[in-house]
């Protein structure tokens, strides 16, 4: 955000933070959330780099395409598991997962 717009927002009587703070998440909970929404972008742009639809990726998983939609949204219902096959299954190695996730700027734990 720029600056002077957070200047006019806090003058307005606007409170500017972290969602994690408006959500009052610890700095474990935090971190998972974090975490989650890394491995989902990097799912989501390994998919594109290899301009590969998510029906295809559905089908490495033997899962569906609507599956693979939630996968990319981190949500909710989506395990880290199956995010970590997902990438997996089209090419990344743990490393690549690593880099990613020190790419992201994680929370620590």
């Amino acid at each position: 955000m720029k600056k002077t717009k957070r200047a006019k927002l806090e003058a307005a009587g606007w409170r500017l933070g972290a969602a994690a703070d408006f959500l009052g998440l610890t700095q474990e909970e935090a971190a998972f959330v974090e975490t989650k929404l890394a491995l989902s972008r990097s799912l989501r742009d390994r998919r594109m780099a290899q301009r590969l639809s998510q029906w295809d990726v559905a089908r490495r998983l033997r899962s569906s395409q609507s599956r693979v939609a939630k996968m990319e949204a981190a949500d909710p219902s989506v395990s880290v598991d199956l995010l970590l096959r997902g990438l997996f299954a089209l090419g990344a190695t743990p490393q690549d997962v690593a880099a990613s996730l020190r790419k992201s700027g994680s929370v620590a734990a």
